[in-house]
């Protein structure tokens, strides 16, 4: 059923419709939330979570037509917290040549002759160090608790690209709390997340899973009694969990092979790419 907001509800969509239509850039929703304060249609700082954020993911999920334009699952960017820097470049020319040649290197895709195209999905951002120690070269998503109507949508996109352009069966794994909020945000995702992919996919929730803490003598969330977060593991618990679960849908022997083959077409580019500096010199 299309989705049909309250008049003064259209109005509000309208006017932030025309203000994201105004730039010529991707807009954040507090961007937009503080654009409508000032046009008086929101009062209080309040309204962002109450009011705006309901509203606008309602009509992003619901692709809601408006007079200038249609809102999307996209249309308003994350925020972001990281530097965004510019400015670097090289010294002179034969160091550009020369990072060219030390960094370059030939690599298959690594799904070349792996059975499945596999990501790994985890509750805690603060755990990505511990995803990237004990998996290779494999899509991390690091969740950091509930998942943006933008993150879902580029997610459900990667997925379909990724299945189409390697042909093979997806499948993602998840790692997280086992606590009912722990439980219910791959959920909430997931049910977005296959609405909008068009290829199937399979979803395995590797754990915390219920009964896992006790089974394996993890200490209670003091805070929460009865449930289990994915930190209280130590180390080796989590890297056979991961290990584990990885193993059964990815091949490393034939990433290996991969690696053997790449080698010698490296050493070989990196070869003649010196004669050329050498060459390039003599007539620059």
């Amino acid at each position: 059923m299309e989705y049909q907001p309250r008049p003064e509800q259209a109005h509000i969509l309208e006017e932030a419709m025309r203000h994201i239509n105004s730039v010529p850039y991707d807009v954040s929703a507090r961007w937009l939330f503080y654009r409508l304060r000032q046009g008086s249609l929101y009062r209080f700082k309040e309204d962002y979570h109450g009011k705006f954020l309901p509203l606008t993911a309602k009509a992003r999920k619901q692709f809601y037509k408006c007079p200038s334009g249609q809102w999307r699952p996209d249309t308003l960017a994350d925020d972001t917290r990281g530097v965004i820097d510019y400015g670097l470049g090289f010294d002179d020319e034969r160091a550009w040549l020369e990072a060219i040649r030390d960094n370059e290197e030939f690599a298959f895709h690594r799904w070349l002759n792996q059975p499945y195209y596999m990501e790994l999905w985890f509750e805690a951002k603060a755990m990505r160090g511990q995803f990237e120690y004990y998996t290779e070269e494999l899509p991390l998503l690091p969740f950091g608790g509930d998942v943006s109507i933008d993150a879902k949508w580029k997610t459900a996109r990667r997925l379909e690209r990724r299945g189409r352009q390697f042909d093979k069966p997806v499948v993602v794994l998840y790692f997280g709390d086992d606590d009912p909020k722990g439980q219910l945000i791959p959920e909430s995702a997931l049910a977005d997340i296959r609405v909008w992919c068009p290829v199937d996919f399979d979803y395995v929730r590797v754990g915390l899973n219920p009964g896992d803490g006790e089974r394996m003598g993890i200490p209670e969330n003091p805070e929460k009694p009865g449930t289990y977060q994915w930190e209280a593991l130590d180390d080796d618990q989590a890297g056979e969990l991961i290990k584990d679960a990885v193993a059964e849908y990815y091949d490393t022997m034939a990433l290996e092979n991969l690696k053997e083959r790449e080698q010698p077409v490296t050493k070989e580019f990196r070869r003649r790419f010196q004669e050329f500096i050498f060459n390039w010199e003599d007539v620059a």
